[in-house]
C-alpha cells in the first residue's frame, strides 16, 4: 500500500494524523480528509469499495459512489434486486473502504444499514441525467442477460416509452445509508510506521479514539 520502504525514506511524506491534531467527532474527520481528497486525488474521491455479506457468511465487494456524507452516515444508490441489495437486505451491516492514493490515505467503515426514504430516493434520482435514470429501468442488474442487444433493446423500449420526459424512479432502485460503528483513518507515513486512528462510537453519540499500530 503506498510507496516501497525505500521511496519513503528517500522522499517522506510531511503528513501526519497525531491525536492533537484529529477531530473529536469522525465524520468531522472524514469531512476535511474527503474535501482534501478531492482535490488532490487523480480519480473519483468518492469511489469506495462496498463489502456485504450473506447470511452464511460469504463476503462480496464492489466498487459503488459516495452521493452524501453527513452526520446521520454515508449514502449511496443502486437497484435493490441486485446482489449487493440483496445481501444488504438479508444481513444489514456493511464496511467501506475508501483509497486516496496521491494523499496516501485509507478510510475505513463499518456499520448499520438502512434505506433512504422514498423522498431521499427521489431527490437524487431525479438529478441524474437522462440516460443514467433510463438505465436504472433497462438494466435488470446483476442478473443473467443473453447479450448486450437484450440491454441496448431494453434501453430503446423504454427511451420510446418516455418520449415526453416524464421517466419515473423505478420501484426497484432507490438509496442506502450505512450508519457507522467505527471508523478508521491511516495515513502513510515514513519506514512504514504508519498512522492509524479508530474512531468508536459510544452509546452517547460521542466516538472514542484509539491508536492502532500500524
Amino acid at each position: 500500500m503506498g510507496q516501497s520502504g525505500n521511496e519513503r525514506e528517500q522522499n517522506p511524506g510531511v503528513r501526519s494524523l497525531v491525536e492533537a491534531d484529529a477531530h473529536l467527532d469522525a465524520i468531522e474527520q472524514f469531512t476535511v480528509w474527503f474535501e482534501e481528497a478531492k482535490t488532490h486525488n487523480a480519480y473519483d474521491a468518492t469511489a469506495m469499495t462496498l463489502a456485504t455479506a450473506s447470511l452464511d457468511g460469504a463476503p462480496s465487494a464492489r466498487m459503488v459512489l459516495l452521493k452524501s456524507v453527513d452526520a446521520d452516515g454515508f449514502s449511496f444508490f443502486t437497484n435493490y434486486e441486485s446482489r449487493k441489495a440483496r445481501e444488504l437486505d438479508a444481513n444489514p451491516k456493511a464496511s467501506l473502504v475508501f483509497w486516496w492514493g496521491a494523499l496516501e490515505r485509507q478510510v475505513r467503515i463499518e456499520g448499520d444499514i438502512k434505506h433512504l426514504s422514498p423522498k431521499e430516493s427521489d431527490e437524487y434520482f431525479y438529478s441524474r441525467p437522462i440516460g443514467s435514470r433510463l438505465g436504472a429501468w433497462a438494466s435488470p442488474q446483476s442478473k443473467v442477460v443473453a447479450d448486450r442487444k437484450e440491454l441496448e433493446d431494453a434501453y430503446q423500449k423504454i427511451e420510446t416509452e418516455c418520449e415526453d420526459g416524464d421517466i419515473p424512479r423505478p420501484p426497484f432502485w432507490g438509496g442506502y445509508r450505512v450508519v457507522p460503528r467505527a471508523i478508521e483513518f491511516w495515513q502513510g507515513r515514513s519506514n512504514r510506521l504508519h498512522d492509524r486512528l479508530l474512531y468508536i462510537k459510544q452509546d452517547d453519540g460521542g466516538w472514542k479514539i484509539e491508536r492502532l499500530a500500524p
